[in-house]
């Protein structure tokens, strides 16, 4: 039997090293380059004498072929960041794959509605922006999304879509990434955002697995004060409307007719209530007419959504209860899950606890 992943690395690594098929054919000795296409397709097992000279000519990592906790030519990632230098979100990217890939191996992803699987959204690239917006709000009524739609988004991505969200500690100027895998999507936020703008992040970010068919995001997409291109631009109105649905905000009255100090006072116990930003509220209500476009963005105090808060605990807890159920049913050594999250023997049975998941009794 075949190790898929020996083909999806080595076509990976020919990509980043520049390499034919002719290429690697030479070093393994292979009469032409179709053997070569065979591995590639999973058609023709590679021996281990041919990974090991494989390994040693290119000096690559002993299990680089076959280690299933990596990410190698799998997946895409888009990065949501404002001024993170190029090394360090490489390096963090084969980071998060590693938790990305330990999910994907650990767990049963037929439980899971896969991305061929789920819905996607009515739009495409020339869609307006009230369409996004209608989707937006569309799908807080099909999911039962209630009064603060942020507080059932998490749920909803995981449970209803099939989406691993993961709270994590990013490098200064990323606030989260969307990844999509042959079998698996993830949107990682970085946990260390405010509680206002974590909650837009996500919103963003599931907005781009559902379209990335349609609309591929591009690996690294810069936080702009005009919003970006269209397609983020159509992501932002998307996740204003998933998390501030119009019906919703009309029972909190008339906006034009309020005085300065009731106009912030208001504003400040509406972005609480919704769980977002004074500024994304405001220009919500701006889109929705609710406001003038010339409104200034008050001084309202500071919403508890803008403040620093304590930050969330450390990935999931569907996360965490998969990797709890693989250390019970010996699929994986707590040594080698501890180095895996980066985490300490201790720190790893407080994830579990915190999470509310049963501590495994070998950690």
């Amino acid at each position: 039997m075949t190790n898929p992943l020996v083909g999806i690395r080595l076509k990976a690594l020919r990509d980043d090293r520049g390499l034919s098929q002719d290429d690697i054919a030479k070093v393994l000795e292979f009469n032409d380059r179709q053997t070569v296409s065979a591995i590639e397709k999973g058609d023709r097992r590679a021996k281990p004498e041919e990974l090991e000279k494989l390994i040693e000519e290119y000096a690559l990592d002993f299990d680089y072929f076959t280690d299933p906790f990596r990410l190698v030519g799998e997946g895409a990632f888009s990065w949501r960041q404002s001024d993170c230098a190029p090394a360090a979100l490489e390096a963090y990217q084969k980071r998060a794959g590693r938790w990305l890939a330990a999910f994907r191996a650990l767990t049963e992803l037929g439980d899971r509605p896969g991305p061929s699987e789920r819905r996607s959204l009515r739009l495409w690239e020339q869609s307006t922006f009230e369409q996004a917006c209608a989707e937006g709000e569309r799908l807080t009524v099909d999911c039962n999304m209630g009064d603060v739609p942020a507080l059932k988004l998490p749920s909803v991505m995981e449970n209803e879509y099939g989406i691993i969200v993961l709270m994590v500690d990013m490098p200064e100027g990323i606030s989260g990434a969307a990844c999509r895998l042959p079998e698996l999507d993830a949107v990682l936020v970085n946990r260390q955002e405010t509680c206002g703008r974590r909650n837009f992040d996500l919103a963003h970010e599931f907005f781009h697995i559902l379209t990335w068919d349609k609309m591929p995001p591009k690996p690294v997409e810069v936080a702009r004060s005009n919003g970006g291109d269209r397609i983020e631009k159509l992501a932002n109105a998307f996740a204003s409307a998933l998390l501030m649905p119009k019906r919703l905000l009309e029972r909190f009255g008339e906006w034009q007719i309020l005085g300065t100090s009731e106009r912030a006072q208001r504003m400040r116990a509406v972005a609480d209530h919704f769980q977002v930003s004074i500024a994304a509220l405001h220009w919500r209500l701006v889109s929705l007419r609710m406001l003038n476009r010339t409104a200034e963005i008050l001084d309202c105090g500071v919403s508890m959504h803008d403040r620093d808060g304590p930050a969330l605990a450390l990935f999931s807890r569907v996360f965490m209860s998969a990797v709890a159920k693989a250390i019970e049913e010996g699929e994986i050594s707590v040594a080698r899950l501890a180095k895996l999250l980066d985490v300490s023997r201790d720190k790893l049975r407080d994830l579990f606890t915190v999470h509310g998941v049963q501590v495994p009794v070998t950690v």
